[in-house]
């Protein structure tokens, strides 16, 4: 049986809408957690990228703000499936839910008792820029109908759905009710049931005397005994029976089993009365350093491992592949260009390849005159960046400390050497802040362009066909449909 659970990401505001959905994808891609990212997967959308791929969508829409995207959890029963199994079913609701409409990334966390699976998905569709809207009473009629569908088709147990709803309606009023009695200072029933329970479940030896003993203080029990799906009791002075597992975790059927089969008066005492002796504990762990895998490395030894071509340690050969882990990077780089630029032919790409030089040149010699003429200011930077050194002392001397008039008088006589000049201190300082800023923003292009003029010139030289650049599109085509194909 597996349980959906749902949570949606909100906005942080200005310059950082995507916050939360860039945390969340971080989050379940955690190599700990998945296997060291065997159970990653995505759906339209490349894993290491979908953060980036989720954001140009949104871009392209002009729909930054607002929700930004849906976050699901799959959480199965205990020892009922398999990591594999958690994965191929987490696949098969997404697209069933989704489908080809929203870019989603998904992974299995096995680091728990309970294996489940967490779904991350785009709010906006890079079909056509709609929303996902999710509307009250579509998790019982839409989204966990799907995953119980799934359960089905494998054979596993399914949610139901009636009961699971008279259980909220029935909590949520029993905790109404309670609170309400609480508010105008009425007697309150669920404190006093817990308490005996507590005391019958310490002095019973079994579920018989566990019934007598709440009888004894005039308590009415039924479906004890399996008569019916939930144990009840009402006590004395209450007018209807209550469930023991709306009481809480403690008080389920078989929690109360089990209770009565490990406490006693005698474990209660020890557990009272008695205080462990403190003790240290030393633990000595030798660590090796590795070097980390790139999330399409991980993806592409997990296809090994599923096919059988790794049987042990698939990691400890890896310097084995590393000519097919450089070449499917190398794939990955030049898909992206041609995808962003809309190259179709050799001679576009040509033309890409002329307008990057072009832009290029630009960016180099607008960084050139910024340096230049933060150049021509250095004198005065200096200046002001020892007026920065001294602005501590200047503030004890203003305050009182005579020990540093010698430093206050430096920084008057830089202020006022500043002032003819023609500038302020605080003018100089943003002056430097937006010399240094536009330099680093122009180094970065510089070294983004860089890196596109190398895959396209990779592209134009290697051993692909030039004169038909489709073909390198076919890769991506071709790499979605193995991983739509479930893992055997």
């Amino acid at each position: 049986m597996a349980i959906t659970k749902l949570m949606h990401m909100k906005d942080c505001g200005s310059g950082q809408h995507g916050t939360h959905l860039k945390r969340s994808i971080k989050y379940i891609l955690n190599d700990e957690k998945t296997q060291n990212g065997n159970l990653v997967g995505g759906v339209n959308c490349q894993p290491d990228f979908a953060y980036e791929q989720m954001r140009a969508t949104k871009e392209k829409f002009g729909k930054n703000s607002k929700r930004q995207g849906y976050h699901f959890v799959l959480s199965f029963v205990k020892d009922e499936v398999t990591p594999e199994l958690a994965y191929e079913i987490t696949e098969k609701f997404i697209n069933e839910l989704i489908g080809g409409k929203y870019e989603a990334v998904f992974a299995v966390h096995d680091n728990t008792e309970h294996v489940h699976s967490h779904i991350v998905f785009n709010s906006v569709s890079f079909i056509d820029g709609r929303k996902y809207h999710y509307k009250k009473g579509d998790w019982q009629s839409i989204i966990q109908p799907i995953t119980n569908r799934i359960c089905k088709e494998y054979g596993l147990s399914c949610l139901n759905l009636d009961d699971e709803k008279a259980n909220r309606v029935e909590a949520k009023s029993g905790r109404v009710r309670e609170w309400s009695d609480r508010r105008d200072g009425a007697f309150v029933w669920s404190e006093m049931i817990r308490r005996d329970i507590d005391a019958c479940i310490l002095q019973a030896d079994d579920m018989e005397s566990f019934v007598a003993l709440l009888g004894e203080k005039g308590y009415e029990v039924k479906n004890a005994f399996g008569e019916g799906k939930y144990i009840t009791v009402k006590p004395p002075g209450m007018s209807r029976f209550r469930r023991c597992k709306t009481l809480g975790d403690d008080y389920t059927n078989e929690q109360i089993l089990n209770r009565i089969a490990n406490e006693n008066m005698g474990s209660y005492i020890r557990n009272a009365y008695e205080e462990p002796e403190p003790k240290l504990i030393k633990c000595y762990v030798k660590r090796y350093r590795r070097a980390r895998l790139s999330g399409i490395q991980k993806k592409y030894f997990r296809r090994l491992y599923a096919t059988g071509k790794l049987k042990k340690r698939p990691y400890s050969q890896a310097w084995k592949y590393k000519d097919d882990i450089r070449k499917l990077k190398q794939w990955q780089e030049e898909y992206l260009l041609i995808e962003k630029f809309n190259v179709h032919s050799k001679e576009e790409l040509e033309s890409v390849v002329d307008r990057l030089n072009g832009h290029k040149k630009e960016i180099s010699k607008e960084k050139y005159r910024n340096i230049k003429d933060k150049k021509a200011f250095e004198e005065l930077f200096d200046m002001a960046d020892k007026m920065t050194e001294l602005n501590n002392a200047k503030e004890s001397f203003e305050n009182g400390d005579s020990f540093f008039e010698d430093e206050f008088n430096e920084w008057k006589t830089l202020e006022t050497d500043i002032r003819e000049k023609g500038y302020t201190y605080e003018e100089l300082d943003n002056l430097k802040n937006h010399f240094d800023n536009a330099i680093k923003e122009q180094s970065v292009m510089e070294s983004e362009i860089r890196k596109q003029l190398k895959v396209a010139d990779r592209i134009i030289n290697n051993s692909i066909d030039t004169e038909n650049v489709e073909s390198i599109r076919t890769i991506k085509n071709r790499t979605e449909k193995r991983e739509k194909q479930p893992v055997k």
